[in-house]
């Protein structure tokens, strides 16, 4: 079944995101993330001579990339790890810009059988990729208890990770946890009371990461970000947690996502991009509204030095 792009994801910070990118209409454009496509319409629609490289390994939102028939418009079904892979291929060597909208979409979220959210009772998947061989019921059964507590603890900044992980453990050799109405009661005893979504929702968040490998993979988006985007080109990034956004954040200002401060012989910094500005871009109030979803959103535009 299709899922038309205005049902599927509400572009977050759509004009930030259009005026941060300065698109340039003869242009060469990549979105990493296309999902719904409502920021790839946008850029499009700006190009005359240019040309937008969307990718997504969500195969819906490979249908949806189907309904775009303009000529300067090309879809790979593939993780952004592969973009300088397939740029080559297509014969582009650099870009004027790139977009990546991190994080899950409306639609996956919405869409119980994902496993994504905690309104459900579906199946413990979390795969952005259908096709990906590990899902959250794989980890929770096959990672040790201390596997699980790090996890917890570092992509959720979960509080009592070490006891939640304990009870998983021993909630499993009784029965197997297949649904994510099971992992909710193990965790719930240790929720605050007046908290708990936000506590579930970092629980989840935790296994999605380390489902689909996000961290690595953007940390991997950026280095190569660095080959990808032509001098003054821009990079704009969406992050909506903040495990994320250090990593983005740390790469402008220092050129690493470890954020160390490195300088040539002359004291000048070492970084291939310079931020737009020092702060992240946020959703207005108006924008909150009407899409509670962008509330978390915080967009950082990079300038490539040269």
């Amino acid at each position: 079944m299709v899922i038309f792009a205005r049902n599927y994801h509400i572009p977050v910070m759509l004009n930030e995101v259009v005026q941060g990118l300065a698109i340039v209409p003869i242009g060469n454009y990549a979105d990493v993330t296309f999902g719904g496509g409502g920021h790839a319409k946008k850029i499009v629609e700006l190009l005359t001579a240019g040309h937008l490289f969307a990718f997504d390994k969500d195969p819906n939102a490979a249908q949806i990339a189907q309904f775009f028939t303009n000529q300067s418009f090309t879809f790979t079904r593939a993780p952004f790890r592969f973009v300088k892979e397939f740029l080559n291929f297509y014969g582009v060597i650099t870009l004027d810009g790139l977009l990546a909208d991190l994080g899950t979409s409306s639609y996956q979220i919405d869409t119980p059988e994902r496993g994504f959210s905690t309104r459900f009772d579906s199946k413990l998947d979390m795969r952005m990729d259908p096709k990906s061989p590990r899902t959250a019921e794989a980890i929770l059964h096959s990672y040790t208890e201390g596997q699980l507590a790090q996890l917890l603890y570092v992509y959720g900044e979960v509080a009592q990770a070490a006891p939640i992980a304990k009870a998983i453990v021993k909630a499993r050799s009784y029965t197997p946890i297949v649904t994510t109405y099971q992992l909710k009661t193990i965790v719930e005893p240790f929720a605050p009371k007046t908290k708990k979504d936000q506590y579930f929702a970092k629980i989840f968040q935790s296994f999605r990461i380390e489902v689909n490998n996000e961290l690595t993979e953007l940390k991997n988006l950026l280095n190569q970000s660095i080959d990808i985007i032509k001098p003054q080109g821009r990079i704009a990034i969406i992050a909506y947690h903040s495990l994320e956004d250090r990593l983005v954040k740390n790469f402008l200002n220092t050129g690493n996502v470890l954020g160390k401060i490195e300088r040539d012989a002359y004291g000048k910094l070492l970084r291939p991009f310079i931020p737009l500005q020092k702060k992240a871009f946020m959703p207005s109030i108006e924008e909150i509204h009407s899409n509670r979803r962008s509330r978390s959103a915080r967009l950082r535009i990079g300038i490539r030095v040269g």
